[in-house]
């Protein structure tokens, strides 16, 4: 393609980089990048790689703008709350460079999308905070052959690696994937989001930065990637730590001899299955775990005795709150379960923001002889978006 007079002008920057000049410029137009999730790192990353001109860039994120989000998702603004975060992720790239083509998908990534729509990109950037969907991405990434550009963050720290499934001529990888790093996903609520746990907000800038710069690198051709490195960021001692990345070389998806060859249930996978039951100890009966929002209000409403354990920290309850609980934040849990000593053989709700920390909760108190814990699934944002509407949410 010939550059036009408006993109020498743009682009002008880039074009006086020896290194880079009008040949990687027309690569980065040519080349196509998806973005999941268009939050902390989304953002920054939308932005960066519109301005350096990556000429296709697909926004895959089903959410909504929240005033939470601001303090920050860049991209984002205060008269964007309540809307898509998708269309205002469009709208910012539009605003920034009209040149850019921009797909929305607004829905969720799936076993059952994944593979029509990451087959349409060069490169998948995954800006998620969760587990099954990583490890989705990064199965649909090696079956399709992607580069799939990793980050994440959480709370003052970061980390970064570029997982490269393009096979060679013998047919192998040319590095790890995310199940060699992670053979197998943490305990459901081990790990809490950036919304449970919080997050500086100038730290998703850092990693997506990383990302951004690796994803043009690859593009272009220029430079060293992070294939086999992986970065770790603390922002509280400004300090980067490298650590070498190896392939397994039995790794169930990557290795030359594969044991998984499509797309799995992930949620079951990492174990988030709702309502999931567990044998009791001394029964051997099914004991039920989780309770809807719904089946909490028809308890609530039918005067059952119980306790509303909340897990979350005070602050958060300065937000929002189910009337009539008692609130002990999951840190200070094991030292204060004298309090809640009487309710061992009685009914104990379990309940956080979402159901991570609460999951984590049920299973100490378990471990600690409390016989009737079930968990609220979903947490407040359940009871807030389908119980009390009126609700603040956060």
């Amino acid at each position: 393609m010939t550059l036009t007079s408006d993109q020498y002008l743009r682009y002008a920057r880039h074009l006086t980089l020896p290194e880079f000049g009008v040949a990687g410029q027309e690569k980065l137009l040519k080349s196509a990048v998806l973005l999941i999730g268009a939050g902390g790192l989304g953002s920054p990353l939308a932005l960066y790689l519109a301005a350096a001109g990556v000429g296709r860039i697909g926004i895959m994120d089903f959410d909504v703008v929240d005033v939470s989000n601001l303090q920050r998702q860049v991209m984002h603004r205060t008269q964007d709350i309540g809307t898509s975060k998708a269309q205002s992720a469009k709208r910012a790239i539009k605003e920034l460079n009209p040149g850019v083509q921009v797909e929305l998908y607004e829905e969720g990534i799936t076993s059952a999308n994944a593979l029509q729509i990451v087959a349409k990109y060069d490169i998948v950037i995954d800006g998620t905070d969760n587990f099954p969907t990583r490890y989705l991405v990064n199965d649909a990434c090696v079956m399709l052959g992607k580069v799939n550009i990793y980050g994440s963050i959480y709370r003052f720290e970061g980390q970064a690696t570029v997982f490269d499934a393009r096979r060679n001529a013998a047919g192998a990888t040319a590095g790890p994937c995310y199940r060699c790093l992670y053979p197998e996903p943490p305990p459901p609520g081990e790990v809490p989001s950036c919304s449970e746990g919080g997050v500086l907000g100038v730290l998703p800038g850092m990693i997506a930065m990383i990302q951004a710069t690796e994803a043009i690198k690859i593009i272009t051709g220029i430079g060293t990637s992070l294939v086999g490195r992986f970065l770790r960021y603390d922002a509280m001692n400004m300090s980067i730590r490298e650590l070498k990345l190896r392939k397994d070389p039995t790794c169930p998806l990557c290795s030359a001899h594969p044991t998984i060859t499509q797309l799995i249930d992930y949620d079951q996978f990492c174990g988030l299955k709702r309502g999931e039951s567990a044998g009791s100890a001394e029964s051997g009966e099914p004991e039920e775990r989780e309770m809807t929002v719904q089946e909490y209000a028809a308890l609530r409403e039918a005067g059952t005795e119980h306790l509303l354990l909340d897990v979350r920290e005070p602050f958060e309850l300065g937000i929002c709150q189910i009337d009539g609980n008692v609130n002990i934040p999951l840190g200070q849990l094991p030292q204060r379960l004298g309090e809640i000593e009487a309710w061992k053989d009685r009914l104990i709700v379990s309940q956080c923001k979402s159901g991570r920390r609460s999951m984590v909760a049920l299973e100490k108190l378990k471990k600690h002889g409390f016989t009737k814990v079930v968990n609220l699934a979903g947490g407040i944002l359940a009871w807030a978006d389908e119980i009390d509407e009126s609700m603040a949410q956060y």
